[in-house]
């Protein structure tokens, strides 16, 4: 009696009745607005939005096209819409260390608006302080000061000449200096006169100039000191003029500016500054530039100071500008350097000498994310150099400082600014795969405690009336977006079933919907080539088929071979210790089953089942493992009573590349038992499905491209209506087969067979019942098992007579 059963056509795939959709093209829906199928994912997303605490970035995983960067940016762009404008930045120069520009916060806008003041200020200096300073009433009060000190110096230095006089000593007057000569009998004694003087005379001239020399160091120190005084009335009086200059403006500013301490501190600095170097903007008057002496090109940045050099550190670098945004920032970037992530210092190059100034301080990625959010791509950050640490330094301390990468790199470092650093408050987005998140997890210990949300996207949906649903409106989305024709709802079915099929799932949908876009894409481009308004299921279907055909060039030559009985498979007959197993090969954009053809011989021996893929090294583990399975059921069903005395070896014939997987060990298992039992085995029926060590058929990956494949081949040799594929009976949902496949299976042409145990594959594919041990637990002999058993307690019972031989012998 048959134990086995058949799966009907109906069973093959989950058919979608276009019928069944309330909408007749997708411009009868809304386009989608968020993400299908990712509850998981969205919730977590939310909650890690509204966390504000310290530690609790995101990370986003799952696998590749799932639309986990998409969907970051539309849900954090629309979440941040409510969150305030963060704060504007502005760099300006530190007049105490001219090497630690300062940071200035201040409202969105409000930084412009500081910016355009100090570029008004820096006119109103350049105009009104020439203006000032060449009024009459400086004129006539500096002329007075000097006036005044010339005649208080004329004064003693005739007072100085009268008293020399009266010492007998003429008073010659240089630039080097003064000078006395004395003066005998009315005439005056130069030098050499001087040395034909007799000795008292000498001597009385050596005194006098004593004493005069005295009153000359004093009448000195007193004309200093008049000097000192002039010039220091002159410049309080170029400070007052300076000072009515300048100060009103100042003064305005520091009122628009009042709320702002350190704002009205950097003011005052200003002024102290521009009042302390008055004399700079006196030099570059406009009716005075002519004035001044030519200077050779060549030697023009070395020696002549502009204008802009003198007002420059006056000038506001305004850093972060956010007058322009609304709500919190959203930054995303694909090439996140380190200079890019935290701002750089930018260097001129002039005549081989690097120079800079707080004007060429750029901000970075977390500068321009201060307040908000920055997207990131976990691969791009991790390829980076430096670029991890310094978003986890960031994170860790709060705030962002621009450091030259040559120092951290441990090589020279070129004399720069260090900028005050600017505090941040950023949520950082890692997106990434599983893979990444998993390594980051186990070997950075700042990774758990920075990144304590993960958002995890799903690899599928539920294939159920609203998600197909929603994927319609997606579609929708795409038409608006590419400005494509609607999607008819038989196309939507057809998409639905595509869907279903990337996921290997009758109750799913995969949720990576590039895959999906570049069927949509290339269904439109089908349906204009025909000139429809409409795109169609069999622009769908052909979208899928030409797309297969643009990649399957490695699997038609493997048909050709195959044909060709290059690679020998067989799909009808019977054979004893052959079968038909099936594998998948993966070409990166193509999936497609090869059949493969396993073999096994079985005689007397102590070795047990040799793998020879493993002795000739071209074994995974996982196929090893399941050789090894095949020992213990051998054990297990037939040496309770005897030890095994078999050597079995098994191949895959034809194999040059490797095998590894453990779906093929059923398949082995039955070559063996074919071997054994001396059975044949139906060479039409190919099998897949891995096996327990108690005969239990347990699932395998990629069942539906292994049937397509043994169903081609069939196909291309003929077609007997005898031939089909067993498969474990959980892998009937992962079913999704195309139509050819199915109507062959409706038709009769083509068989699928579902098992759960090694003995329902043991009846078809010979023919003869498994077994089932009795009362006494003995097989009937008539049985696969029986014939098997019998095998194997005869292998023992020769081996028993031959070592009885040897030890009489």
């Amino acid at each position: 009696m048959k134990k086995y059963r058949e799966l009907s056509y109906k069973e093959l795939k989950r058919y979608i009745d276009p019928s069944e959709l309330d909408f007749k093209t997708t411009e009868d829906l809304e386009p989608l607005e968020g993400i299908i199928g990712q509850e998981r994912a969205v919730k977590a997303m939310e909650f890690g939005l509204n966390i504000k605490m310290r530690g609790y970035n995101i990370y986003m995983s799952g696998p590749t096209g799932s639309g986990k960067t998409s969907y970051a940016q539309s849900c954090i762009k629309d979440f941040a819409k409510n969150e305030p404008v963060p704060y504007d930045w502005c760099y300006v120069y530190n007049y105490s260390k001219p090497s630690n520009p300062i940071a200035l916060r201040f409202p969105p806008g409000l930084g412009k608006e500081f910016r355009d003041d100090m570029n008004e200020l820096i006119e109103y200096l350049l105009a009104d302080i020439p203006k000032a300073f060449s009024s009459e009433e400086y004129e006539k009060e500096k002329s007075e000061i000097i006036k005044d000190y010339q005649n208080k110096r004329d004064d003693f230095l005739n007072q100085l000449k009268e008293k020399a006089q009266k010492l007998g000593f003429a008073v010659k007057m240089t630039g080097a200096g003064i000078y006395f000569v004395p003066i005998v009998n009315g005439e005056v004694i130069e030098e050499e006169d001087y040395r034909n003087l007799g000795k008292e005379v000498q001597e009385q001239i050596d005194q006098l100039t004593d004493e005069i020399q005295s009153e000359v160091t004093e009448t000195m120190k007193t004309i200093r000191n008049l000097e000192r005084k002039a010039r220091q009335k002159i410049e309080d009086l170029d400070y007052k003029i300076g000072l009515f200059a300048v100060g009103h403006h100042i003064n305005y500013l520091k009122e628009k500016y009042k709320e702002y301490d350190r704002v009205i501190k950097y003011l005052e600095a200003v002024q102290e500054d521009v009042l302390e170097n008055i004399q700079e903007f006196l030099e570059y008057e406009e009716d005075e530039e002519e004035a001044q002496p030519p200077v050779p090109a060549a030697l023009m940045p070395f020696m002549v100071k502009s204008i802009e050099d003198v007002v420059k550190k006056y000038r506001v670098n305004l850093f972060v500008d956010n007058t322009e945004i609304k709500g919190a920032p959203v930054i995303v970037d694909f090439n996140p350097t380190y200079n890019k992530l935290i701002g750089q210092i930018e260097y001129d190059n002039e005549f081989g000498n690097l120079t800079t100034d707080f004007m060429k301080i750029k901000p970075g990625l977390f500068h321009q994310a201060n307040g908000g959010y920055l997207i990131l791509q976990a691969k791009d950050v991790l390829n980076n150099s430096y670029s991890w640490e310094a978003i986890k330094r960031v994170l860790k301390t709060k705030e962002v400082t621009i450091e030259n990468l040559r120092e951290l790199m441990g090589l020279t470092a070129v004399s720069s600014l260090k900028p005050e650093p600017i505090p941040v408050s950023v949520k950082v987005i890692l997106i990434g795969s599983t893979y990444l998140y998993d390594l980051l997890y186990a070997y950075d210990e700042d990774f758990r405690k920075l990144f304590k949300i993960r958002v995890d996207f799903d690899s599928e949906m539920d294939n159920n009336h609203e998600n197909i649903k929603m994927l319609a409106r997606f579609v929708h989305g795409f038409t608006k977006r590419e400005n494509t024709a609607p999607f008819t709802a038989d196309a939507i079915a057809k998409i639905a079933e595509y869907a279903s099929r990337l996921a290997e799932n009758q109750e799913k949908m995969t949720t990576r919907f590039n895959s999906i876009v570049e069927i949509l894409c290339e269904a439109s481009i089908w349906s204009k080539m025909s000139n429809k308004k409409e795109i169609t299921a069999e622009d769908i279907e052909k979208a899928i088929t030409e797309k297969e055909k643009r990649s399957n060039l490695y699997e038609e030559k493997m048909e050709e071979l195959i044909k060709d009985n290059v690679i020998m498979i067989d799909c009808e007959g019977e054979k004893v210790g052959q079968i038909n197993g099936l594998a998948i090969l993966d070409t990166g954009d193509y999936r497609f089953a090869k059949p493969s053809r396993i073999t096994a011989t079985t005689y007397m021996g102590q070795s047990g089942i040799i793998n020879i893929e493993k002795e000739s090294e071209m074994s995974g583990n996982i196929h090893d493992k399941g050789v090894q399975v095949l020992t213990g059921y051998l054990g297990q069903t037939y040496a309770q009573e005897f030890p095994l005395s078999l050597s079995c070896r098994i191949c895959f014939e034809q194999s040059y590349s490797g095998v590894d997987g453990d779906s093929a060990s059923s398949t082995e298992l039955y070559a063996i038992l074919s071997s054994l039992s001396g059975v044949p085995i139906k060479q039409g029926i190919a099998v897949t499905g891995s096996i327990n060590q108690n005969g239990e058929i347990q699932p395998i990956g990629g069942v539906s491209h292994k049937i397509e494949g043994f169903y081609k081949i069939c196909k291309l040799k003929g077609l007997t209506g005898e031939q089909g594929v067993i498969i474990p009976y959980q892998n009937v949902k992962d079913l999704v087969l195309k139509d050819e496949v199915i109507e062959a299976v409706k038709e009769g042409k083509f068989h699928i067979y579902p098992i759960s145990h090694v003995d329902e594959g043991i009846e078809i594919l010979t023919g003869v019942p498994a077994g089932q041990k009795d009362e006494n637990n003995r097989y009937d002999e008539n049985t696969i098992h029986g014939k098997v058993y019998a095998k194997l307690k005869a292998f023992y019972e020769k081996t028993l007579e031959q070592n009885h031989s040897k030890e009489n012998n």
